[in-house]
């Protein structure tokens, strides 16, 4: 994101690398291009991170209440901040030692030693995002499907064919380059997470205040258990999500309290599935939502690309070489068929991405920045920063056991429902 690979052969050698041979990294040099300004960090960010997500944020604040929710969303975003922060701290100083770290499992190998980056930082980091990208692709089908029966009620088509509609046109955009060549996608996807929250929170606010609102619960039903580009891009990020997020999440709540569903968009259909919006309403913000979606699939798939660069491109070959051009076709197609595929048969896997992310988004956001920056900056254990880092870490733990216990129980309960190809 900050930092980027050099992107041909004259950059290395003029950085001083020709002599070492494990430089040569295709995934870096082809698919990291270090071309970006802090803005086109500011679009990676927020596509990476607002996303379509956002809209489960009514049924998280039904979860925890008005108090409890709003403190909760404002205390993620105010660490996860802080933990980006410090990471671009981190991946400054290192490049200032002449050691450039392009991926997470790079720190982790400088940091803390070769097999943590190997066998715990990289494959968690590529499971996770692969996984994203299955849910992503699960998630357009399933927006393909609810204009699909705005229009046709009484509809034939089953979800799996959906998600392979949304499948192809993500199999043809994959074969973008770099994540450089995603810029203006990202740009388009920043403007976009902006119109559909505003239509998620109009619509929201439009119900609630219409005869058809539901009556409204607020009771909490939680159960028991490179630092100037990034920073830069953090603040465009962020500001996009406490105007996304915030909006999002409290108009939401506002209107449906506790009866607040998985998506709030499901929200805005009322008894026997009638729209409680005009039509062309519903559509335009699924469209939207949809055209996100593709953005943060795209963004989702770099690390895979990245791998499949890495170890079947030729860095000593131009990159729209047929020897590299090949192969990337191959497995980058190969990987969005993969992904599709698993979309279409486990149309229930939102449940198994909680697992995951209680087990690879917690610690790659709440504990590794922190563990990256006590170890290489040995902040004194008498100071506040120590400390600080130190609880977020102790704090976060705790939450992936919670969260995994969640994730399991959910999993229990909704496992009667399970079924290939079920048409959701």
């Amino acid at each position: 994101m900050g930092t980027m690979a050099p992107n041909t052969m004259e950059d290395l050698k003029t950085n001083g690398f020709e002599n070492s041979q494990k430089e040569l990294d295709a995934g870096a040099m082809f698919v990291l291009k270090s071309k970006g300004s802090w803005l086109h960090c500011g679009y990676h960010l927020t596509t990476s991170i607002v996303a379509p997500v956002l809209l489960s944020i009514p049924f998280a604040l039904g979860l925890l209440g008005w108090v409890g929710g709003l403190i909760c969303l404002t205390l993620a975003g105010l660490v996860t901040f802080y933990a980006y922060n410090l990471l671009s701290l981190v991946l400054e100083h290192h490049a200032n030692q002449g050691h450039r770290q392009l991926r997470f499992r790079d720190m982790a190998r400088d940091i803390l030693g070769p097999k943590w980056g190997k066998y715990f930082v990289g494959p968690l980091q590529l499971g996770i995002c692969f996984g994203a990208v299955i849910a992503c692709t699960l998630l357009g089908g399933q927006s393909l499907k609810f204009i699909y029966l705005l229009s046709n009620p009484n509809g034939e088509m089953k979800l799996y064919q959906f998600i392979i509609m949304f499948g192809s046109v993500v199999l043809v955009l994959a074969q973008m380059p770099s994540f450089h060549s995603l810029r203006h996608i990202n740009l388009i996807s920043l403007i976009l997470c902006l119109a559909f929250s505003a239509c998620a929170a109009a619509g929201s606010v439009n119900i609630g205040h219409s005869k058809d609102a539901p009556r409204r619960d607020y009771s909490a039903t939680i159960a028991a258990p490179v630092q100037g580009k990034m920073f830069k891009g953090l603040c465009v990020c962020y500001s996009v999500i406490a105007v996304t997020y915030f909006s999002v999440g409290v108009s939401g709540y506002w209107a449906f309290g506790n009866q607040a569903e998985g998506t709030v968009l499901s929200n805005f259909m009322g008894v026997d599935n009638k729209p409680l919006l005009p039509t062309w309403f519903l559509v335009i913000t699924n469209v939207f939502t949809i055209t996100q979606v593709l953005a943060v699939t795209l963004v989702y798939l770099q690390p895979t690309n990245e791998v499949f660069e890495n170890k079947f491109a030729d860095p000593k070959m131009e990159q729209f070489s047929t020897r590299n051009i090949i192969p990337r076709l191959i497995f980058r197609s190969l990987s969005v068929i993969v992904a599709t595929l698993f979309a279409a048969m486990l149309p229930f896997f939102g449940d198994l991405m909680a697992l995951f992310g209680a087990f690879g988004c917690i610690p790659l956001d709440f504990i590794l920045p922190m563990i990256f920056y006590n170890v290489t900056f040995k902040p004194s254990k008498r100071g506040m920063v120590f400390w600080v880092n130190s609880v977020i870490v102790v704090a976060s733990s705790v939450l992936v056991g919670i969260g995994a216990i969640a994730s399991l129980r959910q999993i229990v309960i909704d496992a009667k429902t399970y079924r290939l190809f079920a048409n959701m």
